[in-house]
């Protein structure tokens, strides 16, 4: 009954899981599945088309999740902020956040001008014609040139909609993304194919409709905040100045490089071990696409999990509960977790045999996408328990140490295994593909022994 206790909460504790993690996981599960309907549809169209856009979104991949550390890093201090009820420190965040969004989007920007042809090339030195190289990397330049446009969009609403979501305030950004969805998915059909007398623009198709599908979004998300400042106060103000104390502003970039960092080498590592898979063949890249968008959507919930978790436990830092609290109920959280990431598992290897025939791809990616997908199904309990073990600490400011545990672990442990095996062995991609997870699995203990020693429960805000 003690342990049952511990790891299973009462439906208070369910109702306030519900509040913050429903409208992450509507947003997110409607944003990755028009995610995999472009991916679906741009394969509809070809093998080779879906490939450059693959690459290049692995690209995009470290912009983003550069501009998601960035505002989770002063998000730690909103969720805080929030707990206090201080509405001054919440718009301090936000400002910071909207600035720092700024910089590394123009800064990405002007890098992506000289470097694109070069990283795209990186994927494309495994087996394959020197014909389908050159037409993978026609597609992925013409996908990027018009992508680039919605970087400003992404970033400015991913600063609006997380605040929103550490002030409670979730749903807002789940009904903007429900909005851009319905008009990408509109364009996708209409841009990609050339439905009612448009062109049949293919990968361009899908870059624009991503692009115009973005800055719906942050009309609807900004929009509303700044039309309910009676509810959300932290808006008042906002543009007046450029003011952040001195000393917040130096704690928040404290806490938010390093994470920046973390996220831009995690994206960074993703991207040179799916390099590493690449040298397998140009087919590996193709079914490895397919099998990653399975399981991004497998995703959806229990990575929504791990943002209530990061939210919960810093609002409750931030309003004083005792260590008592914190640990009962980061214990609920953390079981709960673990079984959303034993039934998405299960989930996968239920659809693995389904899902690559969606592509108008050949017998041999198909059965090579089946193969990974059951591998990710295998590891999904595992990844999620260490990514909500990162979610925890973080949420205590431990920034340093999850830098170690994420990205540094990565970089010491998984990349030299897929380095090593991909130049240095004959090894196929399944046995190397599953020899690239164990270490995701052994970092379970790791992110145990983080959670029990509790230097986490901290609190940053005066």
């Amino acid at each position: 009954m003690q342990v049952r206790n511990k790891l299973i909460g009462d439906r208070p504790f369910y109702r306030r899981v519900a509040a913050v993690a429903v409208p992450i996981i509507v947003q997110n599960g409607i944003t990755t599945f028009v995610s995999l309907l472009d991916n679906v549809m741009v394969g509809r169209v070809g093998t080779l088309e879906m490939s450059g856009v693959s690459v290049v979104n692995q690209i995009l991949l470290i912009f983003m999740l550069s501009v998601w550390g960035i505002n989770a890093g002063a998000g730690i201090f909103t969720a805080q902020f929030r707990g206090s009820c201080d509405n001054d420190g919440i718009r301090y965040t936000l400002r910071y956040k909207l600035l720092a969004c700024m910089v590394i989007t123009a800064a990405f920007i002007v890098a992506m001008f000289p470097a694109a042809k070069p990283l795209i090339g990186l994927f494309l030195q495994g087996e394959g014609s020197p014909e389908d190289a050159r037409a993978i990397m026609g597609f992925g330049l013409e996908y990027l040139d018009i992508m680039l446009w919605g970087l400003v969009p992404f970033a400015l609403c991913n600063a609006y909609a997380g605040t929103l979501r550490e002030c409670d305030k979730g749903a807002v950004p789940m009904v903007g993304s429900m909005v851009a969805v319905g008009v990408n998915l509109v364009l996708n059909y209409l841009l990609i194919f050339g439905k009612l007398g448009l062109p049949a623009m293919g990968v361009r198709g899908a870059a624009l409709a991503t692009v115009i599908s973005r800055f719906v979004e942050l009309g609807v998300v900004a929009g509303w905040a700044h039309l309910h400042t009676k509810v959300l106060p932290c808006i008042k103000g906002l543009f007046r100045s450029v003011y952040i104390p001195g000393k917040l502003l130096g704690k928040m970039i404290l806490k938010s490089t390093p994470l920046l960092f973390n996220e831009a080498l995690y994206a960074t590592g993703m991207g040179i071990i799916s390099q590493c898979y690449s040298t397998c063949g140009l087919a590996v890249v193709s079914a490895v696409s397919i099998a990653t968008t399975l399981n991004n959507l497998a995703s959806v919930v229990t990575t929504a999990i791990g943002n209530t978790i990061g939210i919960i436990m810093g609002q409750m830092l931030g309003a004083n509960h005792s260590r008592e609290e914190l640990r009962t109920t980061n214990s609920r959280l953390l079981a709960l977790a673990v079984a959303a990431g034993v039934t998405f598992g299960l989930l996968l290897v239920a659809i693995s045999w389904v899902f690559p025939l969606c592509y108008n791809a050949s017998g041999e990616i198909r059965a090579l996408a089946t193969s990974l997908i059951l591998i990710m199904a295998v590891v999904k309990p595992f990844l999620t328990f260490s990514s909500s073990c990162y979610y925890t600490v973080r949420a205590g400011g431990q920034i340093g140490i999850t830098f170690l545990y994420d990205s540094g672990f990565m970089f010491v442990f998984t990349i030299p295994i897929a380095f090593c095996l991909s130049r240095f062995t004959d090894i196929s991609i399944l046995p190397m593909f599953f020899c690239c997870q164990l270490p995701d699995v052994c970092k379970c203990v790791l992110g145990f022994i983080m959670i029990k020693k509790e230097r986490w429960m901290q609190r940053l805000i005066p």
